[in-house]
């Protein structure tokens, strides 16, 4: 996912304060104009601002690349509608095939009157904020983080596989043995790798990394381990982790934005091997149709299939 410093006219930040217009997410240029220096608040882009941490009628504008969850969606529209001043301007966009035939009737759920325009195989819908939205706090609740009794971690909509185990993870978990030393989880979600990586008491570090702000938050929640550092960060990006690692553990993304991208794994395999030390161990797991055997055979000296079920394959890799 691009790093939101290579964005022109779109800043990120900390803080909220004083944030007139906005922007959530990395919306085409050519579909809607994003004033120069909008704050971010997409919580997939390291160091935007937290749209849940804005008071109300603390914006002017927002323009939305809604995201294609329903649940996620639903609250994100709620969120910036709540931020923006009554009568603010709302734009919210979407791939039609990702959540954009929706968005015109959720947003007059909301009460808002909505023009709608079809672009480049996006719906466009455009608003303002009425005075008195509707259904604003239901949806925001219904988004939020929470305990998920089935897993017995916090997760929130939105963030991979927010409610399960998913077969990957699970395929992984089936056949990790016992690890030692300083390790590394790249793409690290809610921490259901990690859990089991520090079940081993000879771990004697774990650094943990994700795009996702949400993800980090419920990981730093579930795990309470001194051992474990959590890090808001784009995994790609050289420095991530730290060098020399004894052990690289990765269930890598292969989405951006709703769309397939081989790329993405392909990528953060090149960059466990970078962390590892010599004869270090890189544990993937990983969908069966991924073509990830030629840079794993580039990237490491070995390269050992491990198991294979429910459309999943498992590697493990030696540097």
């Amino acid at each position: 996912m691009p790093s939101v410093d290579a964005t022109i006219g779109i800043r990120p930040g900390s803080a909220a304060a004083g944030a007139a217009s906005a922007v959530y997410g990395l919306p085409p240029a050519v579909l809607a104009e994003v004033p120069s220096g909008a704050l971010q608040f997409s919580p997939t882009i390291p160091g935007s601002a937290a749209l849940e941490d804005l008071g109300p009628g603390s914006l002017d504008s927002l323009v939305l690349l809604a995201p294609p969850g329903t649940i996620e969606r639903r609250a994100a529209l709620a969120l910036g509608l709540r931020a923006l001043a009554p009568g603010g301007s709302l734009t919210a966009l979407a791939p039609k095939d990702r959540g954009g035939t929706r968005l015109s009737r959720e947003l007059a759920g909301f009460g808002c009157a909505v023009e709608e325009a079809a672009k480049r195989h996006h719906r466009i819908c455009r608003t303002r904020r009425p005075a008195a939205p509707t259904g604003l706090e239901e949806a925001i609740a219904a988004g939020a983080p929470r305990m998920v009794p089935e897993i017995g971690l916090w997760s929130q909509p939105g963030v991979f596989s927010w409610n399960r185990i998913d077969p990957g993870t699970a395929l992984l978990l089936a056949h990790l043995p016992p690890l030692a030393g300083r390790g590394g989880d790249l793409g690290c979600g809610i921490g259901v790798i990690a859990r089991a990586v520090l079940a081993s008491p000879r771990v004697t570090a774990l650094t943990l990394v994700d795009i996702d702000r949400r993800a980090v938050e419920a990981a730093r929640r579930n795990l309470t381990d001194p051992r474990a550092q959590v890090v808001w960060a784009d995994a790609r990006v050289e420095g991530a982790l730290p060098e020399r690692l004894d052990f690289v553990v990765s269930n890598p993304p292969f989405h951006h934005e709703g769309a397939e991208d081989q790329a993405l794994g392909q990528t953060l395999i090149r960059r466990a091997a970078a962390a590892l030390r010599p004869g270090g161990s890189f544990w993937l797991t990983a969908n069966t149709h991924l073509p990830y055997e030629a840079v794993l055979a580039e990237a490491f000296r070995q390269v050992t299939p491990v198991a294979a079920a429910n459309g999943y394959k498992l590697y493990e890799a030696r540097r």
